[in-house]
């Protein structure tokens, strides 16, 4: 989820939240309208949500090491993450994701905390997409030599930076419907024809016998000695983040126990195989000091095309990717805060922020939204360059995703003990035993990369290690206070009436989230035990 490919469906996660009313019986069905998904189109699904092109220029500085972290981020994320949002998604398939996974296991409090750090950290992740963006924007017309100096001017990229982000917000006042269908299209002109042109120029650069500035003689084992030198790879975490979107289709396979994990199989090679081909061509065409997270993929392109006596085309993908920037962004906008918005319906919202207008669009939290967007911004104005600014944000944004995905991996141990008996539709292989091994080799995976997001990397100049570090730990402090302190004020008055969340097994069974559940195998609430639930609720509120 790390750039223009894989964000594009990360509304779709949140979106299924728009409809908690207590009139919904049945599980949510898989999006297919009722047919099963197979276990190759589960693993595009994947791909397609996980690929990106925006990270691949900060693995190009390891060269063949490069190969060794994005296997073992894999394996040691990829991977356990995929199992464990599988059993999660095919065991709690009412609508809510993330929220009701964590609220089933710990309660409301700590469901609000994940549901609110994932749309959190996609408020990170606009302005350093859009910092991509503009750079992006800066090669399309003039020569290489201007547009280098361009991209890399701080006071162009926050313009460009602010602009896009409020005209993408205004315009989606009007509603998302045309909005979805520029996402689409951004995501095809953005990732998937850009990330296949750069794989076969770098097969076609390496044909002609150009020269080849890739550093055959690294290791491919990297010096975990330098922390400061691999901290850029603690990065490749958040490339194959988006699990929990697609997890949520899981029950929509004919059996989800034997092709699910086929499915992760074939998209953990095919995603490798894109990343790798990917960075790999990036490192060909530029020496390993002249590299910069930014700008370096759309001067790999210019030199690629160059090399065959077409250095226009050059322009060409900059327009592309500029594109799908912008019409990801322009989709993505209104996504995570139409959950925060269904949820906070439900009584963990000011009514002051439920304004919708009336399109229906929440503009009152896209507003906020947006003031976020614009004060992250200005990190630009504090850090020495862009690269910096953009190496901080990125950074922010693995350590708030990383939180999330710990606290899904404990709740994920959680609920198989406080919940033995529930169905699951697709269960982690091996027992217990499997159980932790899985979910113990993620989170320490998680911990590592996260404590490894606080080092400044010493490929990039990134000013004095005390702003760079302050900046990181109060925004993280900051992000996770606000959602506490709102779940700590809230109040009955501000649950909308007409919207009813579907109830929590624990509510529906009047326990505490901790305790076991007495429900045999099995098991289904009538509608009565419910409706009685709803009511307590609404009664303690």
């Amino acid at each position: 989820m790390s750039g223009t490919g894989s964000l594009h469906f990360i509304y779709k996660r949140f979106i299924p939240m728009a409809d908690n009313k207590i009139k919904e019986t049945t599980p949510q069905t898989h999006p297919t309208g009722g047919k099963q998904l197979t276990m190759m189109a589960m693993a595009i699904m994947i791909v397609t949500t996980i690929v990106s092109m925006r990270g691949l220029a900060s693995q190009a500085e390891f060269g063949l090491t490069s190969i060794f972290y994005y296997v073992f981020a894999a394996l040691v994320f990829l991977v356990p993450y995929a199992l464990v949002c599988a059993e999660l998604a095919s065991t709690y398939t009412r609508s809510g994701g993330v929220f009701r996974w964590v609220s089933e296991a710990f309660g409301t409090r700590t469901g609000w905390l994940s549901m609110y750090l994932d749309w959190q950290m996609v408020v990170i992740w606009f302005p350093a997409v859009l910092m991509f963006g503009a750079v992006s924007l800066a090669y399309v017309f003039w020569p290489e030599a201007f547009d280098a100096r361009l991209a890399g001017n701080r006071i162009y990229t926050l313009l460009i930076v602010l602009g896009v982000y409020w005209i993408c917000t205004f315009n989606t006042f009007r509603g998302m419907k045309y909005a979805n269908k520029l996402s689409t299209l951004g995501g095809l002109c953005g990732t998937i024809i850009p990330a296949a042109v750069l794989i076969v120029m770098g097969v076609v650069y390496l044909l002609l016998g150009k020269t080849i500035y890739l550093p055959l003689d690294k290791p491919f084992w990297p010096d975990f000695e330098q922390f400061g030198t691999i901290v850029l790879a603690a990065s490749i975490f958040l490339f194959y983040a988006g699990m929990e979107i697609q997890a949520v289709h899981v029950p929509g396979m004919k059996n989800p126990s034997r092709d699910f994990p086929k499915s992760v199989l074939v998209a953990v090679l095919i995603i490798l195989a894109i990343f790798v081909a990917g960075t790999l061509a990036i490192g060909m065409v530029i020496p390993e000091s002249k590299i910069n997270l930014l700008q370096s993929l759309l001067v790999a392109y210019n030199d690629l095309w160059a090399s065959i006596g077409a250095p226009w085309l050059g322009n060409v993908m900059a327009v592309l990717i500029t594109f799908g920037v912008l019409g990801q962004v322009s989709a993505v906008i209104a996504g995570p805060s139409t959950g925060l918005l269904a949820v906070g319906k439900a009584g963990y919202l000011p009514k002051s922020l439920q304004h919708t207008n009336k399109n229906g669009v929440q503009t009152t939290i896209l507003y906020i939204q947006a003031a976020i967007v614009t004060i992250l911004s200005l990190v630009l104005v504090l850090l020495p360059s862009v690269e910096s600014a953009y190496q901080i944000l990125s950074q922010m944004t693995t350590i708030i995703y990383l939180i999330m995905v710990v606290i899904i991996y404990v709740a994920f141990i959680r609920l198989r003990h406080t919940a033995p008996n529930k169905h699951r539709g697709f269960r982690v292989p091996g027992g217990r035993l499997g159980m932790w091994i899985v979910a113990g080799i993620g989170i320490l995976g998680a911990v590592v990369a996260g404590i490894l997001s606080f080092v400044p990397p010493t490929q990039i100049k990134t000013g004095s290690p005390v702003v760079y570090v302050g900046i990181l730990t109060l925004g993280v402090a900051v992000f996770i206070a606000l959602p506490l302190i709102i779940y700590a004020r809230r109040k009955k008055t501000w649950r909308d009436a007409g919207t009813d969340f579907y109830p929590f097994d624990w509510q529906i069974e009047g326990r505490k989230p901790g305790e076991v559940s007495k429900w045999p195998a099995g098991y289904q609430p009538t509608a009565e035990e419910v409706k009685a639930a709803v009511e307590r609720e609404n009664q303690a509120k």
